[in-house]
């Protein structure tokens, strides 16, 4: 079953909606349907800009889905996507409308430009209340955009932060209020389509040179990540919180960034 759908009625902009119910969790299949997005777009060789947004408005992507389904790769190509999100001439926008954690906001985060409804964006990178690191690049992407301390604050503490936070941060470009979110993103994509591919690729391939964390890094932690799952510790931690919720729509999953917090004192207690 496809998570993702393609609106390519405007051969320069192709809208993808994610939608893999019941919370809009990141699976293998959904990455490896983002991979062959990127072959085909770029296959196409008239897309300028490529838009994300969410069918579920309290979900945009819940976060990472542990052993939900398997990639026909045997192993997801994320960072080979990531990477090829980064460093083709397409532009990428993610429209945000609810809880982008975990993977989720590394997905995000993977995007070339971030917009977020003041009022129902939620951004989290929860990870180590499951006794877990974050493995698809937000330790080396969170840095560039918010600092050293603040990426810290973010990934050691595991805590839920609201859109305008986020924008203070510089974890996403601009929190607007949900009624105008839609209409700036498809103003700012007219913008795009406006101007010239070869000035617009530039551009971005040159700000890349020192925006962009190394392939050697991505993969490294993303190796790493991997052996975080194989701990005793993460082991029980998930354990504890599929039986609380984890993957389902509930209060667990709503205020997952208070949640792992308690679930970090069960543990200790």
């Amino acid at each position: 079953m496809s998570k993702i759908t393609i609106d390519q009625s405007n051969a320069q902009h192709w809208k993808v909606t994610i939608n893999n119910p019941p919370i809009n969790t990141v699976d293998d299949l959904m990455y490896d349907e983002f991979f062959d997005l990127y072959e085909a777009a770029e296959q196409a060789g008239t897309v300028k800009v490529i838009t994300f947004d969410s069918a579920n408005p309290d979900y945009f992507l819940a976060h990472y889905g542990v052993g939900e389904s398997a990639s026909r790769f045997g192993k997801p190509r994320w960072i080979d996507t990531a990477l090829r999100m980064a460093n083709s001439p397409i532009v990428s926008i993610a429209t945000i409308r609810g809880r982008a954690r975990g993977g989720g906001s590394e997905f995000a985060l993977a995007c070339d430009l971030r917009f977020a409804s003041r009022e129902r964006a939620v951004f989290g990178q929860p990870e180590v209340g499951f006794g877990l690191i974050p493995g698809g690049g937000a330790l080396q992407r969170l840095p560039l955009l918010t600092g050293r301390s603040r990426a810290l604050e973010i990934v050691l503490g595991g805590d839920d932060f609201d859109a305008d936070t986020a924008e203070r941060y510089g974890w996403i470009n601009r929190a607007l209020p949900d009624a105008e979110l839609d209409g700036f993103v498809a103003d700012f994509v007219s913008r795009i389509l406006s101007f010239d591919s070869q000035a617009l690729n530039l551009i971005k391939s040159i700000v890349n040179e020192t925006g962009l964390p190394s392939e050697e890094q991505l993969r490294s932690t993303q190796a790493a990540f991997s052996e975080t799952l194989r701990w005793p510790e993460a082991h029980q931690r998930m354990a504890t919180s599929r039986e609380r919720g984890l993957g389902q729509v509930g209060a667990f999953e709503r205020d997952l960034g208070a949640a792992v917090a308690a679930l970090t004192t069960e543990q200790k207690g």
